[in-house]
């Protein structure tokens, strides 16, 4: 148990900072489901529009370092490769 009035802070805004990026963790989740539901329907235009929608979103996660670059990158340029390849 901490024992300095810092050591408290500091397990005060762990905890702050867990429930909001696991907020923020679960938005993505969200929104990168539902592009693949739309793909998996074969909607193109809906898969799109969602895709549309989930890639800023994806992008904020790495700007508040909740995701990596190379991982949403990578998320990105396969969920778009399959939004093509619905004819």
């Amino acid at each position: 148990m901490a024992n300095h009035q810092q050591a408290k802070k500091r397990i005060r805004q762990t905890k702050r900072r867990t429930e909001v990026n696991r907020d923020r963790v679960s938005r993505i989740r969200t929104f990168v489901k539902r592009v693949e539901l739309a793909i998996a329907g074969g909607d193109k235009t809906a898969a799109k529009t969602a895709f549309d929608v989930a890639v800023p979103e994806m992008q904020r996660g790495v700007g508040c370092g909740v995701l990596q670059q190379n991982t949403v990158s990578r998320k990105i340029s396969r969920m778009s490769a399959r939004i093509k390849a619905l004819g």
